[in-house]
């Protein structure tokens, strides 16, 4: 991942010195879905193609992507219409398409050893040095086939889908890990690529696990320290009692 050098007057512990640190880079990208602009994308330069391919598929515009063209800040996607578009304001303040997920259908499980290995895959070396950047990572069976990181966690979701969109993975038989929250908007996402699992470090909001129970979408969150936190859809992490209550 591309950084950006910046010098700063860093204070600890009372001392005063000059350092130059690795920041996080940031562009604007317009992105049009069949030659019509669709939104505005504030994202880190690298993987746009995944990033027009996994937006679409990610928004629930189209489950398939004939091809993606990128010129300077533009990134043209070319994909089966799915009809009308409209947007609503996400939790990030930001806009996302406003369509119900279908339900995710997989019979893939995961094991709690298989749990912690996905979240230390999310770690980076970008990550580490900035801490300005989000992480994902998309595994299919024992097999790491993406991970990618940008500064924002919407797009990080989105580029390793498409990643697997461009290459013709299947995403029923995949699991995502990623750093960032799951908000209705994140958990939407998921279900509309047919992700049936999601790992997260962070935390969930009560409208990202209503979507995950309504769409049958496994969600993890707070896996970090040795242990996680199962909200939904636990059936598909082995170990787990089908006896243990969930919800209010």
């Amino acid at each position: 991942m591309k950084l950006f050098q910046y010098t700063g007057v860093q204070v600890r512990d009372g001392r005063v010195r000059e350092i130059r640190d690795d920041i996080a880079i940031e562009e604007r990208f317009s992105l049009y879905l069949n030659d019509r602009f669709l939104t505005t994308q504030v994202a880190s330069p690298e993987c746009l193609r995944e990033l027009g391919a996994g937006f679409v598929v990610c928004e629930g515009l189209a489950d398939e992507v004939h091809g993606v063209d990128v010129s300077g800040n533009e990134i043209r996607v070319y994909a089966p219409s799915a009809g009308a578009i409209a947007l609503e304001v996400e939790s990030s303040g930001g806009y996302r398409v406003a369509r119900e997920p279908a339900p995710v259908r997989s019979a893939i499980r995961v094991r709690p050893d298989d749990i912690f290995r996905i979240t230390a895959g999310i770690e980076s070396e970008s990550w580490r040095k900035t801490g300005g950047v989000h992480c994902s990572v998309l595994y299919n069976g024992d097999r790491r086939v993406a991970r990618i990181c940008d500064v924002g966690r919407h797009n990080t979701v989105d580029k390793v889908v498409g990643h697997a969109v461009l290459n013709g993975i299947d995403r029923s038989a995949c699991i995502l890990g990623c750093t960032g929250r799951q908000p209705a908007g994140m958990v939407a996402k998921i279900a509309h690529a047919g992700i049936p699992i999601v790992i997260s470090r962070a935390a969930s909001s009560d409208q990202g696990i209503m979507t995950a129970v309504r769409t049958g979408v496994t969600l993890i969150c707070f896996s970090r320290d040795g242990r996680f936190t199962v909200y939904a859809h636990p059936e598909r992490v082995e170990g787990i009692s089908p006896d243990t209550k969930q919800g209010t």
